[in-house]
């Protein structure tokens, strides 16, 4: 995997508007009704993530979920963590 540039990075991001880049990552923060449907919704993710063979971040908080994905083995974002974000995005 090719590292996008940071023209691409902003180029990806305009198909993403609940994204937004923090240092080299891609986040979007969810909040949802309660505990049991933010675990619901991180185990469609991880469904989702596993089949990418590319996992986010997750950081879980009673009803809020932080997902951050970066491409860690290109040192930077790549076209799997828009991919990644953007079947994310079916699920929520």
């Amino acid at each position: 995997m090719t590292q996008l540039t940071d023209a691409e990075v902003a180029e990806e991001l305009t198909r993403l508007p609940e994204w937004r880049l923090v240092g080299a990552e891609i986040v979007r923060d969810l909040t949802f009704a309660d505990f049991n449907a933010a675990m619901a919704f991180v185990n469609r993710v991880a469904e989702k993530a596993e089949s990418a063979g590319h996992h986010p971040d997750i950081d879980i908080r009673w009803n809020r979920v932080k997902l951050a994905l970066v491409s860690h083995d290109a040192g930077g974002l790549t076209d799997r963590d828009f991919e990644l974000a953007l079947d994310i995005d079916s699920l929520a």
